[in-house]
């Protein structure tokens, strides 16, 4: 297993998981038209939406790229997963406008991807965290091989998933990519 953990800024709730070196993040429509979980938007081929709930400061972060699935820890409140399949070797989880990245070493091979969520809710209520408060939100992103499938709410607990969730289910499909 390969791991990144610490702390991650981000700015307006969001943070991305992209494999195209010329993207800056995926659109926020597009990257979840046609899904039903609002969290971790995997519509666009090779880009990963998440949304955090805080709007502006570090989030607790954690990214594991896996052999096999994991079991789900009961410890995250909200939990979705997507599929993904990397459009190039260069995947990296990238701050908002590309301020800062991490290099996420994935095969361009399909992915099941699940991110899991705690205190989204707290997080959203307090919106800004300064640099000496105390963690408010945390994630983990996890990746391993499989084969593509519907994107899933596993868990839901927070009112901030539930809206995002909602939002997801509003999306119109994209045009077929040919």
């Amino acid at each position: 297993m390969r791991r990144l953990d610490g702390e991650v800024h981000v700015h307006y709730g969001q943070i991305y998981a992209v494999s195209d070196p010329e993207s800056f993040g995926p659109d926020l429509k597009d990257a979840f038209a046609g899904q039903s979980a609002g969290l971790c938007g995997a519509a666009i081929p090779g880009a990963l939406w998440l949304t955090t709930g805080l709007h502006t400061g570090n989030v607790g972060f954690t990214v594991e790229v896996r052999s096999q699935a994991p079991p789900l820890d009961p410890v995250w409140e909200d939990v979705v997963e997507v599929s993904f399949h990397p459009v190039s070797a260069h995947s990296r989880l990238m701050q908002w406008a590309g301020e800062a990245f991490w290099e996420l070493d994935l095969s361009e091979i399909d992915y099941r991807v699940r991110y899991c969520a705690q205190g989204m809710d707290q997080a959203r209520q307090k919106d800004t965290r300064l640099d000496d408060e105390p963690l408010l939100d945390r994630y983990l992103l996890q990746f391993w091989p499989a084969p593509p499938e519907p994107d899933r709410i596993v868990r839901q607990t927070a009112e901030i998933a539930a809206y995002w969730h909602d939002y997801a289910r509003r999306q119109t499909t994209p045009p077929a990519i040919e």
